[in-house]
């Protein structure tokens, strides 16, 4: 384990995870963490994650942590903890429908995309009340909170300010839909955990640092 590993860790709250990015790397890297106590692994590939949950320990909880393709959702429910990606109407359609043949109840994120960046995925924060009505009335799906990126930027003033816009609209879920469907806040990765952590982060998403 590197330094960058323990800094993160002593840093958690008894309220707050960190999911190891494990995309791109080796089932023996994986399993370096896995051996130090790590249970919590993101994977953005639906083909990865299916591959690696396959031939790794069982008890690993798998994040899929990227953008999740319709036809690949019935081959991914199998092995799924926790879907941190979930931005269209279709998307949860088709979640339902597959968790429905498989009897489960799967747990997901809403992804904002609170920076408005063109290069990712995610809802506008003026869509979030809409949204949440349709996803809340799926009764295979467990809204559980919300996930955002922070902007590709240097600033970290501009950074800040999407982890308190975030941190605020879960505040506002919560009000308006209840606690128990908005307790986690996926932000932060290897370039801002820490002000991620700052700003009410409860799941952190780091795979760079880890493997320096």
């Amino acid at each position: 384990m590197n330094k960058a590993y323990h800094e993160i860790v002593s840093s958690l709250s008894e309220n707050t995870k960190l999911i190891v990015v494990s995309k791109k790397r080796s089932l023996e890297e994986i399993m370096s963490y896995y051996e130090a106590g790590v249970r919590d692994f993101g994977e953005n590939r639906a083909d990865d994650l299916i591959k690696k949950a396959q031939v790794l320990p069982k008890d690993i909880r798998w994040h899929f942590i990227g953008h999740l393709q319709r036809n690949k959702v019935a081959k991914v429910l199998p092995y799924v903890t926790l879907i941190h990606s979930v931005e269209s109407k279709d998307l949860l359609q088709v979640i339902e429908k597959e968790a429905q043949k498989l009897n489960k109840t799967i747990p997901v994120l809403i992804q904002f995309n609170l920076a408005e960046e063109s290069t990712k995925t995610g809802l506008m924060e003026e869509q979030a009340f809409q949204f949440v009505k349709e996803a809340l009335s799926f009764e295979h799906l467990n809204v559980r909170g919300i996930m955002t990126m922070g902007p590709h930027v240097e600033d970290e003033k501009e950074i800040e300010k999407i982890f308190k816009q975030a941190h605020q609209l879960l505040q506002e879920l919560q009000k308006n839909f209840g606690s128990e469907h908005f307790t986690e806040l996926s932000m932060g990765m290897s370039s801002d955990w820490k002000i991620a952590l700052q700003h009410g982060s409860t799941m952190l998403r780091i795979g760079t640092i880890l493997f320096e």
